[in-house]
């Protein structure tokens, strides 16, 4: 199995409106050679990459809803367990990641990618049990969307926060009541730790060779995740078929999306990709339709619209400044 180096964590966590992150991703494969003599791709390669990012959106998307049919089960904490737990061990198998040689500093930031992403988990979760899947993905992506509009610091993203912000105000229907406030609380804290999270594992990448820094977080993750996870559910996380969904759902969630973005990223430009991952909250909504029945309504539709027109603007509008800036 090809396994990304953690630098492609932020190209899952650029998923929306986070330029500043991506960089980083330009090391996970070879550089685009550009135009040059001889023939170009055949259009069928052209579209292998943009293959890869639907395949793993839809991954991590129908690995949520998975996730949502488990939660009767298991609780929200014990899937979070299972999927963090999971994971890491996938991981831990496949990278076999060193522990010597690291300084405090790196494991100081390797702690905290791991604290990010368990939070982000574990919040996400208790949304998600809440809420409908699509509108649950759609507030956790104003994390990533609110930090590139700061980092950014241009006029130009400021308006795109302001069409999410209408986009967010029609999900609420005027108030979150609607939505279940407690659900949308723990949908925004979700985007909040997304938005930690990038930016502990841009740092995680850049401190840590291959995934080693990834599959450490991971067990970071998992193990605060395990006493919630414990005192929820209990024996009901040894059951078989409950191990087996847990398992499930780590694969979709975790490792399978993650591979399929590193094979796509050595095909295509960081900003056409995350350009593409910003249309995770939609992806979200189609898989909360197909497997948990969550039908949205017209303004919930227009409104997670919005939000995607919002991050794919604040991409294209920061990559086109980093191009000027180039040719300055």
């Amino acid at each position: 199995m090809n396994v990304q180096p953690s630098a492609s964590e932020p190209a899952a966590a650029a998923a929306v409106a986070v330029p500043e992150a991506v960089p980083a991703l330009d090391t996970a494969g070879p550089k685009d050679p550009g135009p040059g003599p001889g023939p170009g791709p055949g259009r069928g390669a052209a579209l292998v990459p943009i293959v890869l990012v639907v395949a793993g959106g839809l991954s991590v998307q129908f690995g949520s809803a998975v996730a949502a049919l488990l939660m009767p089960k298991a609780g929200a904490l014990g899937v979070v367990t299972l999927r963090l737990a999971a994971a890491a061990l996938i991981l831990l198998v496949v990278c076999r990641p060193k522990l010597r040689g690291h300084s405090r500093a790196d494991w100081g930031t390797v702690v905290a990618f791991g604290v990010a992403m368990g939070g982000m988990n574990t919040l996400f979760y208790q949304a998600l049990d809440r809420i409908p899947l699509g509108i649950a993905v759609t507030l956790e992506v104003l994390g990533p969307l609110a930090l590139s509009v700061f980092a950014s610091r241009r006029l130009i993203n400021v308006v795109w926060a302001g069409l999410a912000l209408v986009g967010v105000v029609l999900l609420g229907g005027g108030g979150f009541d609607r939505l279940d406030p407690v659900g949308a609380a723990y949908a925004l804290g979700a985007g909040a730790m997304w938005a930690a999270y990038i930016v502990f594992s841009a740092r995680t990448g850049r401190r840590f060779p291959q995934a080693d820094g990834l599959a450490l977080a991971m067990v970071v993750a998992a193990v605060l995740s395990l006493p919630l996870g414990i005192w929820e559910s209990g024996a009901k996380l040894t059951v078989p078929s409950t191990l087996a969904l847990g398992a499930a759902v780590a694969v979709l969630s975790s490792v399978l999306p993650y591979t399929l973005e590193l094979m796509a990223l050595r095909r295509l430009p960081a900003s056409t990709f995350a350009v593409m991952m910003s249309l995770e909250p939609a992806i979200a909504a189609t898989a909360g339709f197909l497997i948990l029945n969550q039908a949205l309504s017209t303004t919930d539709a227009l409104a997670i619209a919005l939000v995607i027109g919002a991050s794919m603007g604040a991409v294209r509008s920061q990559t086109g400044a980093r191009k000027k800036r180039k040719k300055g």
